[in-house]
């Protein structure tokens, strides 16, 4: 049997200072997902559950130094976000409603 080697994801951008606000902490708890899971993939470039034409505006992003936006779905219906500050001073892991 053959086993194919995964290669790690490389990140596409840097975090910046880390901060979440209490209620996204509070969501993803509640339903047993790992915020460094979901930053890991956010650095990566995967963007999570975003339109065709969102995805494009964040690759552009990177390369312009625009403010980037990750969405991933949650079980039972919730969404987090997390958003990278264009200079990069930052990440921030939010609901939408906190926004």
């Amino acid at each position: 049997m053959n086993q194919l080697a995964v290669k790690p994801q490389r990140r596409r951008l840097k975090t910046g200072r880390l901060f979440a606000t209490p209620a996204a902490l509070d969501a993803l708890r509640a339903v047993n997902v790992s915020v460094g899971d979901l930053l890991s993939r956010h650095l990566c470039g995967d963007w999570g559950d975003l339109s065709a034409e969102d995805r494009a505006q964040n690759d552009l992003a990177l390369e312009a130094g625009l403010r980037v936006l990750s969405c991933y779905a949650l079980p039972g219906n919730g969404k987090v976000w997390i958003i990278t500050e264009w200079d990069r001073s930052m990440t921030t892991v939010l609901l939408p409603e906190d926004y």
